[in-house]
């Protein structure tokens, strides 16, 4: 992962979704691709023009959360990483 992307366009942490258990809550998804705690944000887009994206869970359940940010889906994976060039 490099930082000489634009400040509007997303990186990609990583070419697979992370799948998790996630309690009833509200949690913010990483947009940016450069939070240290991936798939979730740590505030570390305040340095691009992307805003993480608020993310509802009602009831406990397993999900997999978008690691590539290019997802039509967000935050949750739809397979557009398998798509990508390795070298995105």
């Amino acid at each position: 992962m490099t930082d000489d992307v634009p400040n509007d366009k997303p990186l990609v942490a990583k070419c697979e979704p992370t799948v998790v258990t996630l309690d009833p809550g509200i949690y913010w998804w990483c947009a940016c691709g450069r939070s240290k705690t991936q798939p979730f944000c740590d505030g570390t887009h305040e340095i691009t023009d992307i805003k993480p994206v608020k993310l509802r869970i009602k009831e406990c359940r397993e999900v997999a959360l978008c690691n590539c940010k290019h997802s039509a889906g967000k935050p949750f994976c739809d397979g557009t990483h398998s798509k990508m060039d390795s070298g995105a």
